[in-house]
């Protein structure tokens, strides 16, 4: 059993920062990628950064220069450092994670619960 729980949302005024965590814990073998998607009201959900086990991050075009993502292997977990919060950055957003379970032979992708963050003044 993999279980994904992120921490860190909350509501910030504009210009502001938040850090989101997502600690990964079960019965696993190894992680491959990880990273966080969002979703706001009535909108699809999109990714937002993504990390691979070598640390090759990729961002979505609306966050670079803004948000960071950084993850500690020994610990199974990543992180997201937001900064210069913008209203438009008001969604739920969710870790996922590429884990290879001890028993298992090939990756399967874990979500998190989700993590609202409201930017507003």
């Amino acid at each position: 059993q993999v279980q994904l729980v992120e921490s860190g949302g909350g509501l910030v005024q504009p210009g502001g920062s938040l850090r989101l965590s997502c600690a990964a814990s079960g019965t696993i073998f190894s992680i491959n990628a990880m990273g966080w998607y969002r979703q706001a009201p009535g909108k699809q959900r999109e990714l937002v950064a993504g990390i691979t086990n070598g640390g090759s991050t990729n961002y979505k075009d609306s966050v670079k220069g803004r948000f960071t993502i950084s993850r500690d292997n020994a610990k199974n977990t990543v992180h997201l450092q937001i900064n210069s919060l913008k209203p438009e950055d008001t969604a739920v957003y969710y870790c996922y994670a590429a884990i290879r379970t001890s028993s298992g032979s090939y990756y399967l992708t874990y979500w998190g619960q989700g993590t609202q963050v409201t930017v507003s003044s």
